[in-house]
């Protein structure tokens, strides 16, 4: 059997309404004419949701080595522990993470996804998890996260409730969208990525996601089904976490959650070893073992692989599995994505 190696995977290009064109500058070969709104860089989604992965199978391509042309879930099957290490397979069997970068030219909706206790009490609606590190950002561009507060449920369930409910985006936090910073967006809080922002994205391999406002005025859209009595079940009103900030030096812990952890790195090098590590390229150069990264590279490192990550031209996020990632991270598409 081939033992585990380095992997990297075909980007998964994802075209979108709100989508722009600079993930070119992140070595996407976008499709000419076409407006890209997402990279999927490391997917095992056996299903995805029509309006978001497209519908159907959505799973990460190898591109070299000797599983090149085969999928991450076939690695996962051959290597196993080898490559999850001491973390799960989300409970259908799959990946428990998805990677994408995300180009918002326009406004994303305004969403939530299920908290804990409404997953637990409708077994179609699946937990997401996410966080969104900021590569690039226009000025003045802003990211929405949570509630202000003194917002009561009966004042956002009035505002969603009236016209078209663009009343709830004053209720919103909205906070600038800064290059380095980390946003953690746990299951419950209601968001929305805003127009002219860059992220990597890390999640939960689930698209469940309950819609309250879809901008269709402001853009001319055809304004798609809100999910007003499922969304008002999953919000949760408490203050989003605050953003972390990384200046680009040394490594700092942005994220850390009960199916990931997110450190970014710079200046320096990363020993990673006996943990199943997604390396992502923010920034300039990196060199995992003896692949070389620039600016939008990802690569998958075996838990039993291990490699020396240099970062000293560069900035790197180092993704790493919780120790009982999967199962609670079920996840295919409910409803939208």
């Amino acid at each position: 059997m081939t033992a585990p190696y380095l992997l990297t995977f075909v980007p998964i290009l994802k075209e979108k309404v709100w989508g722009g064109r600079r993930l070119t500058l992140y070595g996407k070969p976008l499709p000419r004419g076409t407006l890209v709104g997402e990279s999927w860089e490391v997917a095992d989604l056996a299903e995805t949701s029509a309006s978001g992965g497209g519908g159907g199978e959505a799973r990460s391509v190898i591109a070299a080595g000797a599983f090149a042309g085969r999928t991450l879930h076939d690695a996962m099957e051959a290597w196993g522990d080898s490559l999850l290490g001491r973390a799960r397979p989300a409970a259908d069997g799959g990946f428990p993470l998805l990677v994408k970068f995300l180009d918002a030219r326009e406004h994303l909706s305004v969403q939530v996804h299920p908290s804990p206790e409404y997953a637990r009490e409708h077994p179609g609606a699946h937990l997401k998890t996410e966080c969104w590190y900021v590569l690039e950002a226009d000025l003045g561009s802003v990211i929405y996260k949570g509630v202000k507060r003194g917002v009561s449920r009966a004042d956002f369930e009035r505002a969603l409730r009236s016209g078209k409910g663009e009343g709830v985006v004053p209720l919103l936090e909205a906070v600038p969208a800064v290059p380095g910073e980390c946003h953690n967006l746990p299951s419950g809080t209601v968001h929305a990525l805003g127009a002219g922002v860059l992220v990597a994205e890390v999640q939960t391999p689930s698209d469940t996601t309950f819609r309250v406002y879809d901008w269709a005025k402001e853009y001319g859209r055809a304004g798609r089904e809100l999910h007003v009595e499922q969304a008002m079940a999953c919000i949760d009103f408490k203050p989003a976490p605050r953003a972390v900030k990384f200046v680009g030096e040394g490594t700092v812990p942005m994220a850390s959650t009960a199916f990931y952890s997110v450190t970014a790195a710079g200046r320096g090098t990363t020993e990673v070893a006996g943990e199943c590590t997604v390396v992502i390229c923010a920034a300039g150069r990196i060199a995992v073992g003896d692949l070389r990264l620039k600016a939008g590279g990802v690569a998958l490192v075996p838990a039993s692989v291990g490699i020396r990550v240099d970062h000293t031209e560069g900035a790197a996020l180092l993704v790493g599995l919780a120790l009982h990632a999967g199962g609670v991270a079920d996840g295919q598409a409910a409803i939208e994505g």
